[in-house]
């Protein structure tokens, strides 16, 4: 495999992609000096329906799981999620000149999952012949929600210990951070999936509107991203660098811990390498709206740049990878 050409030829794929189109569409306007504006309520209500179609989504899938199976390959998720986050913000501080909320909002969207990368990742897998659970799709939340919780979080403590005063309680934050309008759009999508039966609605109402939804939320990011790109200029390079190196670093922790639930549980080889996609993965849809909401002081031409200019190209790249790994570990 040549891969300074695959890598052109998936970055040039993405480019054409919606939701990186509009991204630099929105930047081409602000550029330009566009006065196009999207009201600030306007975009609070596509937040909360694209995060309530994600929600929804996850939960119909993990309700037909079996929660025995489901169990470690979870557990592990949740645990990729919050270690690759740390394992990025401790990278990341270290640069100097390097916005600390940037940082941890950087670390937190590629802690998060990418759902077109896994998407992608589940085509090559179906040609190749490789089978996995039906339910591993749905494992994202439990990676997706505690790495965007843990950047959070990650913040809220800085800002609170910046401001003098008590020692910040961990339980507080957490409660505060769920109370947040992204993030209890997800959890409350997650549960209705779970325990109601919102399929007809889900399929008629929240699946149709989804890609209009999501391309005006990435326009808006796009304009927002230029009035900030100022900010970046001087620490481009680091971002670039963590965003090219990343997807190979969290994808082989993803493998690793996919193949000891394999061990435990009989988890499966498709399974394994969907889960290190998952890890290799950063999020292009339900992370830059919740860190755009929760975390207003980070830039999101710092955050949305390494992860969707770089970050996703690189994890699509990787995914050949995974599957080459896996037929080399499990010899199927």
């Amino acid at each position: 495999m040549d891969l300074p050409i695959d890598f052109l030829s998936t970055l040039a794929s993405q480019l054409r992609t919606p939701a990186l189109a509009f991204l630099l569409g929105g930047m081409a306007l602000a550029a330009l000096g566009s006065r196009l504006e999207i009201p600030e309520p306007v975009y609070r209500f596509i937040v909360v329906l694209l995060l309530l179609k994600i929600g929804l989504g996850a939960g119909i899938a993990i309700r037909d799981a079996d929660p025995r199976d489901l169990l470690a390959p979870a557990l592990a998720s949740a645990g990729l999620g919050i270690a690759i986050v740390v394992l990025g913000w401790l990278v990341l501080s270290r640069f100097p000149g390097l916005r600390p909320d940037d940082g941890v909002a950087t670390a937190g969207l590629f802690g998060a999952v990418s759902a077109s990368t896994l998407a992608a990742a589940m085509i090559m897998l179906d040609a190749d012949g490789i089978a996995y659970e039906a339910w591993v799709p749905a494992l994202y939340p439990f990676m997706d929600i505690p790495a965007l919780l843990t950047a959070i979080i990650l913040v809220q403590i800085s800002a609170r210990r910046k401001g003098g005063g008590r020692r910040p309680m961990i339980g507080m934050i957490v409660a505060d951070s769920l109370r947040g309008a992204a993030l209890s759009a997800l959890a409350l999508g997650l549960v209705l999936g779970l325990v109601a039966r919102p399929d007809p609605v889900f399929t008629d109402f929240y699946e149709p509107m989804f890609a209009g939804l999501l391309s005006l939320l990435m326009l808006i990011m796009g304009m927002e991203a230029w009035a900030r790109l100022a900010e970046l200029r001087r620490v481009a390079h680091v971002y670039a660098a963590y965003a090219l190196t990343a997807p190979f670093v969290h994808g082989v922790m993803g493998f690793g811990l996919g193949y000891l639930a394999h061990l435990a549980t009989g988890f499966s080889p498709g399974g394994v390498v969907l889960l290190a996609v998952m890890a290799a993965s950063s999020s292009d849809i339900s992370g830059p709206p919740t860190l755009r909401a929760a975390i207003p002081s980070a830039n999101p031409a710092a955050y949305v740049g390494a992860s969707t200019s770089v970050g996703t190209p690189m994890a699509l790249l990787t995914v050949p990878l995974w599957i080459a790994l896996a037929e080399w570990v499990f010899v199927f």
